[in-house]
Parts: C-alpha cells; structure tokens; sequence
C-alpha cells in the first residue's frame, strides 16, 4: 500500500492539489542537477563496488578451501568487521583519513603534503575501502558453503580426464554455484545503495559533490517536504533496480540450464 501511494504521489502536483500531473515530476527529477550528481556518483560508486564484492571474496575462499597455513587467521580478519557497528566503523575511517589523521601523519614523515581525502578525488576510493571492508566476510562465507556442496565425485572425474583447476573452476564450479553468485550480487547491489549511512555520518548532508548519492538527494528532498519528487525518483530508482535484477535472474536461469545439460 505505501508502495502503491509512491506510485500515486509521482503523477500528482502537490499534497494539497491531487490533480494528474502527468510525467511532469518525472521530468523535472530528470532535468534536476543534484539529481544528475547523484547518479552519476551511485552508479560510479556501485560499478566499482560490486564487481570487487563478488570477485574478492569468491578467491579468497577458493584460498581457504585448500586449507591453507594461517587460513583460520586470515579467515577471522575478514570476518571481524561483521561485528563493529557502522558508526565505529566509520569513526575508525575518520582516524586514518582525516586531514590530521593517520594517514597523513604517516605521508608527512615523507614530505608529502597532507591530503583531505574527503574533498579529494581519492573519496570514492576510500569509500569502496569502507563498503570492501564491511562485506568481503560475509561475502566470503556464503561462497565457502556453496564450494563446499559441490560434489566432490565430480570435480575428481574432471581432474582425472585432464582438466586443469581453471577448467574445473569455469566448466564445474562456476556453473554449480551460479545461484550463489547471483544471490551475493544482489546483496551487494543492495548494500551499495545503502553507503549513504556512512558516507552521511562521515561528511554530513552535503559532501564534496563525488560522495553526493541518490540517498543523499532523496534524504534532503524529504526534509525540503518535496513528495512529489520524492516520489518520481524513488520510482526511477526502484525501476532501475528490477531491471538490474531481471538482467542477473537471466543470466542466473541461463548458467542453470548449462549445468543441467
């Protein structure tokens, strides 16, 4: 039902005047600057995000499945940051990547001038730090409990006829575990969305314009009372977001059928 009046508020005028206002709000959020910003910055953010969410975690645990030294260590570093709040997360990056932070510190015994991360071109790349940080463990685990329910009969089979590990990796276990990968992708894509929690405590409503996202646009569009284009751009987002989503059920269906044949 509140979905239903999102969808009824984004062809209205105003809160007060309910009468059919066509695709006009739709095209006002599509001509609006802010609102360019903001997209252009989430998808930037969530194309460098995603890809490294899925395939970082889907290595280190082929790494772990081979049992390797120190594995347990490694293995509980990445899973640690599950268990710190987002708000002592984020204060730990402001530790290291303030103007007088860390980082710095340590770049000054070099003669390197101090650097506001924040307002730099090198904020999206802390920020996928961050969401790398957060997501790499439980990433890591979900893909360790799909390799580890792959047959063994068949990889052995495989290895056998001659097949070298990137074989059996592409041609048996990719295709095994493809509902996996579909499945951490949209958590990720997901997650991805939300990077606005951190951001906003680390920068405010109104950071440097490369960390300005969608939330960003549609949290101070809320506080502004503006519904209607609230509304029309939490539509265009939500449409976005299903065909995404179709675009990975597809591809998921497709490896399914491979795998089966």
């Amino acid at each position: 039902i509140p979905f239903l009046i999102v969808i009824y508020y984004s062809f209205t005028v105003g809160l007060t005047d309910h009468s059919f206002a066509g695709l006009k709000n739709y095209i006002n959020v599509w001509q609006n600057g802010a609102f360019k910003i903001a997209v252009k910055n989430t998808f930037t953010f969530t194309g460098l995000s995603v890809p490294l969410a899925v395939v970082l975690p889907l290595c280190f645990a082929l790494m772990l499945m081979r049992k390797l030294p120190l594995g347990s260590l490694f293995k509980t570093v990445l899973i640690s940051p599950l268990m710190v709040p987002t708000a002592s997360v984020v204060l730990i990056w402001q530790v290291l990547f303030h103007y007088n932070g860390t980082v710095n510190a340590f770049l000054e015994r070099f003669g390197i001038d101090k650097i506001d991360f924040f307002k730099s071109d090198y904020c999206l790349i802390i920020i996928v730090l961050l969401f790398l940080g957060k997501n790499i463990g439980y990433n890591m685990i979900l893909f360790m409990s799909a390799l580890a329910a792959i047959p063994g009969d068949i990889t052995e089979a495989c290895m056998l006829d001659g097949a070298g590990p990137m074989r059996v990796f592409f041609k048996i276990k990719l295709p095994y575990i493809s509902s996996t990968v579909l499945f951490v992708t949209i958590l990720s894509l997901i997650s991805s969305f939300k990077i606005f929690r951190e951001v906003y405590l680390m920068t405010g409503r109104y950071p440097y314009e490369r960390l300005y996202m969608l939330q960003h646009f549609m949290n101070n569009t809320f506080e502004s009372l503006d519904y209607q284009k609230l509304s029309a751009a939490a539509i265009i987002m939500c449409a976005v977001m299903i065909v995404l989503i179709g675009a990975l059920f597809i591809i998921d269906d497709k490896l399914g059928r491979d795998i089966e044949s």
